[in-house]
């Protein structure tokens, strides 16, 4: 049963990476087209939970906020504290 639910969260950690790295697409899109833009506080606030990996991959495919000092900071913070949870949220689930 345990394994179970570690495997439906690593699933919806996935699609929730996927949506997250949309989200860079769409913001890198609409900044070309001179649109409304997605809040730069929204991106990185997806990624404190649990978006590090999309939106850190959105940084390097779409080539988005690279250059944002902001990014380059809490982008990889972000990713040390999404590591630390799912090997803290997995390991609790197996030991039990």
């Amino acid at each position: 049963m345990q394994k179970h639910i570690v495997s439906l969260f690593l699933l919806i950690l996935l699609f929730w990476n996927f949506l997250t790295f949309l989200l860079m697409v769409i913001d890198k899109h609409k900044a070309k087209k001179g649109k409304w833009r997605i809040r730069e506080r929204t991106l990185l606030t997806c990624s404190f939970f649990m978006g590090g990996i999309g939106i850190f991959l959105g940084m390097v495919i779409a080539r988005h906020k690279t250059k944002h000092k902001k990014f380059q900071i809490l982008v990889p913070i972000s990713l040390v504290e999404n590591g630390l949870i799912l090997i803290w949220i997995v390991d609790s689930f197996l030991r039990i």
